[in-house]
């Protein structure tokens, strides 16, 4: 297991401060990143955390998997690699 968590489901007005703040109680906090979208600047509703440990990553996710976050159930889990190739439209 590596220690980089999606977290889903989040309420767009959480910061990523309050996003670290909420995930530090579980260990060191190595990033967080909410993602916005590149047109909008809004957030996209979810967030990934790297844990400075594999035991700190699996507390957070027992923690806080399905736990009420501002007015949300979030989903944490641990992040999978991104699919190879492109997204879109097929190209001819």
């Amino acid at each position: 297991m590596n220690n980089k968590l999606f977290v889903g489901n989040l309420s767009f007005k959480l910061s990523d401060a309050e996003l670290q703040e909420l995930f530090e109680q579980y260990g060191t906090v190595l990033s967080c990143s909410i993602p916005t979208d590149r047109d909008t600047g809004r957030k996209r509703g979810f967030a990934f955390i790297e844990m400075s440990t594999q035991a700190e990553a699996e507390a957070a996710i027992k923690a806080l998997n399905n736990r009420d976050i501002d007015g949300r159930q979030i989903a944490v889990s641990v992040s999978q690699p991104k699919p190879k190739g492109g997204g879109g439209r097929d190209r001819y």
